[in-house]
């Protein structure tokens, strides 16, 4: 069974008395330990797509199964249980708290799941030294590097053991070297299991992917497979 299955989904928003069409019939499937890039200039639709995986937003039409779990069939409570346990975020420009250290920023998501406190820094403590923090834990956002706040974000993403986890644009605001080592998380956490999904206009991250799907105007036009795997 499909992870992410998509059927006919299209999403539509009102501009004033305009209607923009964002996304037009997507059907898009992503099995269990995929790593899929979605790639496409601005506006294609590629962002839109990503908060619908998420359960961040609804579709206009079509269906979204998720886990085999039919979304539109979801109440409010139980889209937010499924992003705060099934899915981690990774976004472009890191969401961190400024001022709050990095052990309570990867902390978060478990205070909302009401893990208590002893086994919420027990795991934020551990993710942070999978991605090579254990030495920043009591750093600020504003003490670290991009890179090491991207990988904080990474961190947090996890602490929750998600099923998936989604990455929008998360090179964005780096330089190509560390880029490529946060791609190289990524590629270690799907070689471990993890499906990802990625969201990003440049090819050569999308080549970190095993599949890449491209998107244009709303639609998919092709798919591709990944060169650096």
């Amino acid at each position: 069974m499909p992870l992410i299955k998509m059927i006919g989904i299209t999403k539509d928003y009102e501009m004033g008395e305009a209607v923009v069409h964002a996304l037009r019939g997507i059907d898009l499937e992503v099995e269990p330990g995929e790593f899929l890039a979605i790639v496409g200039p601005s506006g294609s639709g590629k962002s839109t797509l990503m908060n619908l995986i998420g359960c961040l937003d609804r579709p206009t039409s079509g269906e979204y199964y998720l886990d085999g779990r039919k979304v539109s069939d979801l109440g409010d409570d139980d889209l937010a249980r499924i992003r705060n346990k099934r899915i981690g975020f990774v976004f472009q420009t890191f969401n961190l708290l400024p001022r709050t250290n990095c052990l309570h920023n990867v902390e978060l998501p478990l205070l909302y799941a009401n893990v208590g406190r002893k086994e919420r820094e027990r795991k934020a403590l551990e993710i942070l030294e999978r991605v090579g923090l254990s030495d920043r834990v009591y750093h600020n956002p504003n003490e670290l590097s991009g890179g090491e706040r991207q990988r904080v974000a990474i961190a947090r993403a996890l602490v929750n053991d998600p099923a998936i986890v989604l990455a929008d644009e998360p090179t964005g605001n780096l330089d190509s070297k560390t880029g490529s080592e946060i791609m190289s998380i990524f590629t270690d956490l799907n070689k471990e299991g993890k499906t990802i999904v990625l969201v990003t206009h440049e090819r050569y991250i999308a080549d970190y992917s095993k599949r890449i799907v491209f998107l244009r105007d709303g639609t998919i036009v092709s798919e591709d497979s990944g060169i650096l795997r």
